[in-house]
């Protein structure tokens, strides 16, 4: 079996959320760093245009977004279970409340903290990203209202930890890895996250238990060398078609795939294999021959090639 590659970047929560899988399966992998902000030249010949971070690659299958990411681990490395103590659909769906609403939050009051000290790339980039500004002033203004939206999701995490020591019992799962890596990011970037979480005790001692699993098993690559291992590799994905498609789409049609709030770079390719979680598309570079792309279904969009 190929080694598992991450393309990351530290300080990336969603990055966070995967390591901290790593970790609790106890796995080996390789880590190439990139860049925080566009452009990412030995990124792009992987996933076609998908800017985002992480981007997991396992030979010449690349794997985007957390769900698609943490779902391709869990089939490959079933034990121990990320799902302890929940169905695969609940924590699932939690990870919408703790990436969006959740991690909305954290963003405008981290951001709002810390804004004035932003490189001038950085606020450029996210706000080609978001295809709106990335305006500092605003989310200082707002982080008020936002310090009460956190409050709220902080009691219900305070609630959903209980007498833990995690929040599905004695082993830690996909439902700490929603929470945990929204908060480690809080905890990371804002000045004032100390006394923001001091209220609550339960919160913060789990917070401390998620620290100590750490990575797994980390060693460096040198990006060069993922693109090589993708340009030497076969896709393993095989064809499959959706029975359930309220599209009707099928292997071979020609498809563009794109996030649909942020980092909306269309990625064109021919479909392989399609669920009601997941669609995949090959396509072809020159660097790295042909690849797979693996994507989400919920939070994407899925449309007809125009080519």
């Amino acid at each position: 079996m190929s080694e598992i590659i991450l393309h990351h970047y530290p300080a990336s929560p969603f990055a966070q959320k995967v390591r901290s899988a790593l970790g609790i399966k106890g796995l080996s992998w390789r880590s190439v760093k990139i860049p925080m902000v566009m452009p990412k030249p030995d990124l792009m010949p992987l996933t076609g245009g998908y800017r985002k971070t992480p981007v997991m690659q396992i030979g010449a299958d690349i794997y985007c977004d957390t769900q698609c990411i943490l779902r391709e681990l869990e089939r490959r490395y079933p034990t121990p279970s990320l799902f302890t103590g929940t169905t695969e659909g609940q924590a699932m769906a939690m990870s919408h409340w703790s990436d969006k609403a959740l991690f909305s939050a954290v963003v405008v009051l981290n951001f709002g903290a810390i804004g004035e000290h932003l490189p001038e790339e950085f606020i450029k980039d996210r706000s080609e990203m978001g295809g709106a500004p990335f305006d500092v002033s605003r989310m200082k203004a707002a982080a008020p209202l936002m310090l009460d939206q956190l409050r709220a999701f902080l009691d219900w995490t305070e609630s959903m930890i209980g007498d833990g020591p995690f929040i599905m019992g004695d082993a830690a799962g996909m439902a700490d890895l929603n929470a945990f890596h929204v908060l480690w990011f809080l905890r990371k970037q804002h000045p004032g996250a100390g006394p923001i979480l001091e209220p609550y005790a339960k919160t913060s001692a789990w917070l401390e238990r998620m620290d100590t699993i750490g990575h797994g098993t980390m060693a460096p690559m040198d990006a060069a060398d993922a693109l090589d291992v993708a340009r030497d590799a076969t896709s393993t994905t095989e064809a499959a078609e959706d029975p359930g498609d309220p599209s009707g789409r099928k292997p071979g049609d020609r498809l563009t795939v794109m996030p649909d709030d942020t980092g909306r770079v269309p990625v064109t390719g021919e479909l392989v294999s399609s669920s009601a979680h997941h669609v995949a598309i090959r396509r072809s570079e020159e660097r790295v021959g042909e690849v797979v792309v693996h994507f989400p279904r919920a939070g994407f969009r899925v449309l007809p090639a125009r080519d």
